[in-house]
């Protein structure tokens, strides 16, 4: 971006080795923009069209992190939020240049990264992780092929198809019930077990799950067999008196999660 006239250009022959005088130039810049408290500008440029460049670029990443992360955005201090944007844009190197990824490279960052820093809510990643997800699924280019499965079969006799469009998500905290108003200090007994998933719709929606229901959905994607087969498991890990009941249960369980579109039906 230009916001007028050349930016000039530093006048000394490039030394054996190094880079060009504008690879130079760039590299300083870019330093700059990523981290001024660290790094000095580029000489020759004026201050003033120096901090149009460094507040435009991290206005940018902190209005699509803030887009991406709106609870994570409403629950943090205005002056922490900032400082995490800032140490984001200074440390992180990217892998990806596509810009609506941005949001997977602050979860990189959050995971590999931050480490433990004062201020930072206990439940910081897995919330991060719940806000992405939503963003991701929405973006994510798998489709529900028809080839994948029959949406008519049988879903006990077959084997059951989770849709790619549907993701089992456990978490420790509470994630989809945080606000500002809601903050627990600690995690419940019970894990949060969620799906996130889109529909024929193109809607992208969430849905709470048991931690049975959740236990289901991860034998079906681990495809090790028949819907009757994944029941009988589960009523043997319940030690459930009644293995039928379980069976029974279970095949109108997985005929809602086909209604929804998180099962597409049984393998062809």
């Amino acid at each position: 971006m230009r916001t007028g006239g050349n930016l000039p250009v530093p006048a000394a022959e490039p030394m054996p080795g190094d880079p060009a005088p504008f690879q130079r130039l760039q590299r300083d810049f870019a330093a700059h923009i990523r981290d001024p408290g660290r790094h000095t500008p580029p000489p020759g440029i004026e201050p003033r069209r120096m901090k149009i460049y460094t507040d435009l670029f991290i206005r940018n990443i902190d209005g699509v992190l803030a887009g991406s992360f709106p609870v994570l955005h409403r629950i943090l201090p205005e002056d922490h939020w900032q400082a995490m944007v800032r140490d984001f844009y200074a440390r992180h190197q990217s892998r990806h240049p596509q810009f609506w990824r941005v949001a997977e490279e602050f979860l990189a960052y959050l995971g590999d990264e931050r480490g433990e820093v004062a201020g930072d809510p206990p439940f910081l990643r897995e919330l991060a992780h719940y806000e992405w997800a939503e963003l991701a699924l929405g973006m994510s280019t798998a489709a529900a092929d028809p080839a994948l499965a029959d949406p008519n079969g049988d879903l006990v006799e077959g084997v059951p198809v989770l849709s790619p469009l549907a993701w089992p998500l456990v978490y420790a905290w509470p994630v989809h019930r945080l606000s500002a108003d809601f903050q627990p200090a600690v995690p419940p007994v019970q894990p949060t077990c969620l799906v996130v998933y889109r529909d024929r719709a193109d809607e992208v929606r969430f849905m709470e799950v048991n931690p049975v229901t959740a236990r289901l959905l991860a034998l079906v994607e681990a495809r090790p067999g028949t819907g009757r087969a994944l029941l009988e498991r589960i009523a043997g890990e319940l030690g459930h008196p009644e293995p039928a009941l379980v069976v029974a249960e279970g095949a109108a369980l997985l005929a809602r999660l086909r209604q929804r579109d998180i099962l597409l039906g049984t393998r062809r």
